[in-house]
Parts: structure tokens; C-alpha cells; sequence
């Protein structure tokens, strides 16, 4: 999604959002990444104006004094920057993929299911399974925190059962001009 982003072009506007708005998508959150208010009063407090930048393929990015914090495409789930999740890494439900993928997702590509299914990857156990098109934090073997953001397009216990194709479509990641831009 932001293999190849650019402020300066792909930015179409920026606009403060009104407290409805802002109030639905608190909401939104709150019910979404299953965190207390509390935790989302750190990231964004009530008193705070959000900003909506709009950019190509229909993108919004949130901003909070020129900061991302989470962005959504069309009406998909928020995802939270990975600069956010790597100061909170509990906003999303965790997949790790071996050392072998960690070239192709800094290259940009989309996680395979033998990459997690393998010796170094996780998947959550069946008791927390995830269903397709959840937001997951990609981690990879032997690092600290996230080097990607994606959403499944199997369920994790298909995953386990396929063992082929592609498990997590990459959103965002270590690298990408996403992770470059430091303000909008």
C-alpha cells in the first residue's frame, strides 16, 4: 500500500475532523484493537484535534500534530503506524514469519504461509485463532518489535492446513516511504 508514498504527490488535502467524527472513530477504535480508553487517551487524547489527510487509492492517514497514528483504506479496519505499534506493541494480535522471509518483506512482498507455519514463525494457537482479514503486527525471528503491519487473508488455522500461498497481505513495513515520512 505505501511501497511507494510521497507527501508531496500523494497528499490530496488535509482537513481537522469534527468531534462526531472523531467521536465515532474512538469508538471504532475502541472496539476494533480491544484496548481500554485508557491506553487510547495516551495515544489520543480527547482535548486533541485529529486530522484527516486524504491521499491516492483512497487512503486516510490520522494525524495528531503532524504525526501518523493510524491510517485505513475505504471502510478496511484502522491499522495503527508502525512507529505507534512499536510503542505500543499490543494494539495487534501478533504473527511472526521466519529468517528466510525477512528479505521479501523488506522488499515489500506478502507473507507466505510456510514463513509462519516454520520452525522460527508463529501463528497464535487455536484457542485464539484469527479469522481472514484481521490487522496483524508481522514480527520477525530474532527481533524485537514489529517490521510490518498486514491483514490475514486466511484464518490461522487454515493457514496452519494449507501451509501455501499467501497467509498476510503486507500493508506497511520497515523501509517502505511510509515509514520514512516522520510528519505529514
Amino acid at each position: 500500500m505505501f511501497k511507494k508514498f510521497s507527501p508531496s504527490s500523494d497528499v490530496s488535502g488535509q482537513t481537522s475532523l469534527k468531534s462526531s467524527v472523531q467521536r465515532s472513530i474512538r469508538s471504532g477504535l475502541l472496539s476494533q484493537w480491544k484496548i481500554d480508553p485508557e491506553t487510547l487517551e495516551q495515544i489520543w487524547p480527547k482535548k486533541e484535534p485529529l486530522t484527516l489527510v486524504k491521499c491516492r487509492d483512497h487512503i486516510s492517514i490520522y494525524t495528531l500534530h503532524g504525526e501518523a497514528l493510524f491510517f485505513q483504506h475505504f471502510d478496511e479496519p484502522f491499522f495503527p503506524t508502525l512507529r505507534l505499534l512499536h510503542k505500543y506493541p499490543f494494539l495487534l494480535p501478533m504473527v511472526r514469519i521466519d529468517r528466510g522471509a525477512i528479505r521479501f518483506l523488506l522488499a515489500g512482498a506478502h507473507m507466505m504461509c510456510p514463513g509462519m507455519t516454520s520452525k522460527g514463525g508463529y501463528l497464535p494457537p487455536a484457542d485464539a485463532a484469527l479469522p481472514a482479514g484481521t490487522p496483524v503486527a508481522i514480527h520477525a525471528e530474532g527481533k524485537e518489535h514489529a517490521v510490518g503491519i498486514g491483514i490475514t487473508k486466511l484464518g490461522t488455522e487454515e493457514m496452519r492446513t494449507v501451509n501455501k500461498g499467501v497467509g498476510v497481505e503486507t500493508v506497511t513495513y520497515i523501509g517502505d516511504d511510509f515509514w520514512a515520512v516522520q510528519t505529514l
